[in-house]
């Protein structure tokens, strides 16, 4: 059971490869590396055994992604996770994010189509959300205005697929940390962190000399945001529970994917203490264009009907994460 998985050598996309295989799939990467590298390839042969096909080839272009999917027979559905996806860099440069992350989802959806490809899980985000009235925001919480271009072409994408004729379920994703214990996959992406975690990660290494947070003035438990995060391993899980369920059930829906829990920065860092032995050198600055001060998960519907649920730690995702950063290359 052939799927196709746009930006497969990334940080999600390289971890669900992995899953797909172990339960049966046959995964066939779609990837330019613009933001990803060919180790992760590299590294779900080690942890599998399989030596998964790859295409090297932007699938915003559609003349390249005709080749794949006319060389490649018996294709059953697609996983889309080919985005750009800093919240910060979107404010900077939202052309740059409206071409892609809309461009891309257009050309894949046309080629489906055309090949009669009738499903597809869609790498989708808590950012379509806004910032909530209530929480913890469900899947029926309405789309508030995004605090950022990123977030808006989510929602833009989701308008999409509602209006084709493909079958699809979106994944609104929380805040993915942490990297497979084998430290053999990991976040390559080649712009620099702007996520909390992988500069947590930065400041521990010596990388960077300390870590900014983004206001103390919010109203939270400590003044700093509040994020839902969820191990990447985990994360990666729902694909594949959301593609059975897709298979089986031919329709179009949405899920969110989180721990049902909020933690803000000042208390991520914290647990990145304790759970590693390592002290944080940070300081408090001004507050950043485009954050949410507050959002998690309720997680009734995706445990309901996908019969999914977060089962790792935040504090393993911190070791796994910090374990990842100490085999880059500095």
């Amino acid at each position: 059971m052939k799927i196709i998985v746009t930006g497969g050598a990334g940080y999600i996309g390289s971890h669900t490869v992995v899953e797909l295989i172990a339960v049966g799939f046959q995964p066939i990467i779609v990837d330019n590396l613009c933001n990803s590298d060919v180790s992760n390839i590299q590294g779900i042969k080690e942890i599998t055994g399989v030596d998964v096909q790859w295409y090297n080839v932007d699938c915003s272009i559609e003349k390249k992604l005709v080749e794949v999917f006319e060389k490649e027979e018996g294709i059953i559905g697609a996983i889309h996770f080919a985005a750009y996806k800093s919240v910060e860099e979107s404010v900077r440069e939202p052309e740059k994010y409206y071409k892609n992350n809309i461009g891309s989802l257009e050309v894949l959806l046309e080629q489906m189509k055309k090949h009669k490809v009738n499903n597809l899980i869609f790498s989708s985000s808590c950012t379509v959300y806004g910032t909530p009235d209530i929480l913890p925001v469900t899947e029926s919480s309405p789309f508030k205005k995004a605090e950022s271009p990123y977030g808006e072409t989510k929602q833009m994408c989701e308008n999409i697929l509602q209006k084709s004729d493909v079958k699809s379920i979106s994944l609104r994703y929380f805040n993915p940390i942490g990297s497979h214990f084998s430290s053999l996959i990991g976040d390559c992406s080649a712009d620099k962190p702007c996520n909390l975690i992988p500069i947590i990660c930065e400041v521990a290494k010596g990388v960077r000399e300390k870590l900014i947070v983004n206001g103390d003035d919010y109203n939270t438990i400590d003044g700093s945001c509040v994020r839902d995060y969820i191990h990447v391993v985990d994360l990666a899980k729902s694909h594949v529970s959301a593609l059975h369920y897709l298979l089986k059930n031919p329709k179009k829906d949405v899920f969110n994917i989180g721990t049902g829990k909020g933690l803000s920065v000042i208390q991520a860092i914290s647990c990145f203490e304790k759970a590693n032995d390592k002290k944080i050198n940070y300081s408090i600055g001004h507050r950043r264009d485009g954050d949410v001060e507050e959002i998690y998960s309720d997680n009734a519907k995706v445990e309901k009907l996908l019969n999914w649920k977060a089962e790792i730690s935040v504090e393993t995702a911190m070791k796994d994460a910090w374990n990842w950063e100490k085999m880059k290359v500095k």
